[in-house]
């Protein structure tokens, strides 16, 4: 199974890159749970909700564990 890694932004949100080094979107903390926000590039141009992740735009998760949300997000 390929892998998300996460890197810190700040303290409310966190990047999440494929394996490769592809962004695929954020984790933002809202309301106490870290909100999946999906996004892709189409002819250069950022479009949010887009990307290979698209159908998991809005997943939530309780805890940053990189592990879950690999397995959430690619499998889920």
């Amino acid at each position: 199974m390929p892998r998300l890694t996460l890197h810190a932004v700040n303290e409310g949100v966190v990047a999440v890159h494929l394996a490769s080094g592809e962004p695929v979107g954020h984790l933002k903390r809202i309301g106490g749970v870290w909100k999946f926000k999906a996004m892709g590039y189409e002819d250069g141009s950022l479009v949010p909700g887009g990307g290979p992740l698209t159908h998991q735009h809005n997943r939530c998760f309780a805890t940053l564990d990189e592990a879950s949300i690999t397995e959430g997000l690619l499998e889920g």
